[in-house]
Formats: structure tokens, sequence, C-alpha cells
């Protein structure tokens, strides 16, 4: 045998030696277990060539991050369990988290669950998404749960359990333009609603959203010593979350009923969070009119305040029950619609009025940067918030239309549409 046996590198490098068995083999670090032992791969092949080839390929994957870690491969459905609820759920707002888990237990894993994570394909998600579809999901959902399984698998990628991302390589369903178009309510409609508000309790609350395009979170988590009537501004640095139930009637003694429906229901959520974003941490101005609702408002605050007696449950809110306390946003999401009927106003969600206020400030011409402070959008993904948010209406194009018109024809434009006019009577 012209071959020599080799004796093992420097530490931490492959191992290559000639066995008794007259095969060659190598043990190749390939990082550390989960209780800090070396891991090593054992290999062996025939010739010696062959053997190196193998040992570069294996070194490749583990100094690139792809090699696989020891252990049982992960499955879809154990690698998905495991990031929502210990690296997602830490980590996340509460709203993101809720997504991603609706996404992870009623779509993906029971979809493509069962596959090992380092064998699933980006044609596995595309016909998950088809049969989603199937189903009578919306592309929207289908996408929903894309993105889920997208940062998922990007975090088993980094960790090294998979060498790809089948998700950034699959193609989700396309959600059509109109499938979430909003057309925002015009100031005709805003104005009954305004006449309808007047007639309300928390009459204010809708104002900030109609004229300042204030969120339901931002809106309900709003507090006295947020607001300055004096200098007419008021400064929004926190949301108030949707409650989250758990069962409080013990398992000896279950109600039988779902959490949200129990007797004895707990609140396990907390009831505001802070704006993450410096953005969203702003100063608004008020209107004048709007400043003489919420004085109106806080007096008759004081008014409720005082009848109830013992039974005001004591908050800093500018908005409560009329026992005091946080309003519900389910609550208010319903007195939302009560009050379009009322009004006589085209059925909406609450987030249109979002819509129609940068709209509305667009129209009365205020700067770019003026709207993006009060809407609350960040510096860099402003001009794209502005294209979801800020919608061009008819009368807006017509007088674009009249002023190209003036522009290039000059007065001669007028001598045209006179001429046309009379010849049409």
């Amino acid at each position: 045998m012209s071959e020599k046996k080799r004796t093992r590198r420097a530490n931490g490098e492959s191992a290559i030696y000639f066995g008794a068995d007259g095969r060659w083999h190598a043990r190749v670090p390939m990082g550390y277990k989960d209780n800090g032992e070396p891991y090593r791969r054992h290999i062996t092949r025939k010739t010696r060539t062959k053997l190196v080839e193998e040992v570069r390929r294996l070194e490749k994957q583990r100094d690139e991050g792809a090699a696989k870690q020891p252990g049982k491969p992960w499955t879809v459905e154990k690698w998905l369990l495991h990031w929502v609820e210990n690296i997602a759920k830490p980590v996340v707002s509460e709203n993101t988290y809720d997504g991603y888990e609706v996404a992870v237990r009623v779509h993906l894993v029971p979809g493509i669950g069962k596959h090992r994570i380092d064998r699933l394909e980006p044609e596995h998600l595309e016909s998950l998404y088809r049969r989603m579809q199937a189903g009578g999901s919306k592309a929207g959902t289908a996408h929903q749960a894309h993105r889920t399984a997208r940062t998922a698998l990007g975090e088993a990628v980094r960790r090294g359990h998979a060498s790809k991302n089948a998700a950034a390589l699959a193609k989700p369903p396309r959600v059509e333009e109109d499938e979430d178009e909003v057309e925002p309510y015009s100031v005709e409609e805003v104005q009954r609603l305004l006449l309808e508000v007047s007639r309300l309790r928390n009459s204010a609350r809708w104002m900030l959203a109609l004229a300042l395009g204030l969120r339901q979170g931002e809106t309900l988590g709003l507090r006295w010593s947020d607001v300055d009537l004096d200098n007419e501004y008021l400064k929004l640095r926190r949301n108030r979350l949707r409650p989250k139930y758990a069962h409080g009637c013990g398992k000896e003694e279950p109600c039988g009923r779902k959490a949200g429906y129990c007797p004895a229901r707990v609140n396990v959520r907390r009831e505001t969070k802070n704006t993450k974003s410096r953005a969203g941490r702003r100063a608004v101005p008020l209107p004048g009119p709007l400043v003489v609702m919420l004085r109106s408002h806080a007096d008759e605050q004081g008014r409720e305040r005082k009848a109830a007696g013992d039974l005001w449950t004591e908050s800093e809110y500018v908005f409560t029950k009329r026992l005091g306390g946080p309003l519900s946003p389910n609550t208010d999401y319903h007195d939302w619609k009560d009050l379009l009927q009322a009004a006589a106003v085209r059925d909406g969600r609450l987030h249109d009025a979002r819509h129609t206020a940068g709209t509305v400030l667009m129209l009365l011409g205020v700067p770019d940067r003026v709207i993006d402070q009060i809407m609350g959008w960040e510096p860099g993904g402003a001009a794209r918030m502005r294209a979801r948010y800020l919608h061009v209406t008819d009368p807006m194009l017509k007088e674009a239309a009249r002023k190209v018109g003036e522009a290039i024809w000059g007065a001669a434009a007028k001598t045209l549409v006179d001429k046309n006019q009379d010849n049409e009577g």
C-alpha cells in the first residue's frame, strides 16, 4: 500500500486516516451539541481522493452555516410549534404573535407539518396555498400563512436546521388589487357623521379618527395626561390592546364554553403597550373645534364619575365606559358600525376613517412631511404609506385636467369648451 496512514491534524481541523479495515476515514468537526460537547461527523471512503472531496464539502457546509445538526431531524410541525412559542413570542408584539399562532395552528401545521424541515420544497407550500383557496380562504389569508412560514423557516436556516428557505422560493397567490381597495369617505359623508356624532357619548372619539387619522389602539389608549388642551395638541405614546381571556372556572368544574365566554374569565393580556416606533410616538395638533369637543367631553366624564359614585372604575383614559375603565376594542368596533347606520353612510371598516383623514389632509394641501408626522409614518417608508393611504378623488383628477388644459391650450381651452357646450345646446 503506497498510501500511508495519516495522523490527526491540529485541534479543530478534520482528521483523515487509513483504517485497519482497508478504507480511508475522516472525522470532521461540525459544531457543538446542545450540551456543549464537540460534534464530529465520521465518514469513510475507499480512496483518499474521494474522502477528501467529501471532507471539503462538509467543511464548506459547516462554514456557510448550512450543515445539518446532530440529533433527530426537525419536522415542520415540531419546528413551527417551537418557533412560535419559544422564539417569536418573547420578542414580537401580542398582535403579531396572534397572527403567527393562527397561521401555524390553522394552516401550516395541518397542511405541511409532516414534512421533514430539511426536505421541504417550495412546491409543497404552493400546493398548500392552492388548497387553502380551494377551501374558501382569501388570497390575503394565504399570504399571511406564506409570510409566517418564510419568517419561521428563515430562522431554521440561520440555525442550521435546513439548508434553504422553501417559503422564500415559493410563489404565493396573487392578491387582486381591488380585494383590499379602500374608498375614503367624502367630505359630505364626514359632515353627516359629524352631525350624528354630536348626539353620541364619547363623540370626540370618532372625530379623532376622521379628522386626524388616529388608529383605534391609539385613541382607546389615550390618557388625559397625553392631552394639552391649552396648547391644543396631544401626545401619542401607547396603544390599547385587545383583551385575551383564559378560563377562570377551574378544571374541576369547567364551564364548557370558550374562554372569552367563560363566566369567570380572566384577562391575561396587558391593557396597553408603548408605541414601538419613533414615528408612532408623536405630537399631533388639535383643530379648534376638536379642542372644544374634548373640553366638553372632560366635563361630561366628570359628571358621570360623580353620578356613579363608588361604582366608578377610576382610570386616566380619555374615553371610558359609562362606569369608568377602558373601552373594549370590540365594543368600539360595533359602536362604529352603529354610527354608520345611524348617519346613513355606507358601510366601511373603522380603519377606513384613517384613510379618510390622510386624504383630507392631502386635499387641503398639507405638506407631505406634516402629513407623515400627523399620521405617524416612519420617514423611510412614508412614501409607500402615502401611496397606500392617500387616495386621489374625482374632483382632484378633474382639477388636474383643468390645469393641464390651461397650461397647454391657454385661453383657447376655454373657447373650445364653450363652443362644445353651445353645440350640445
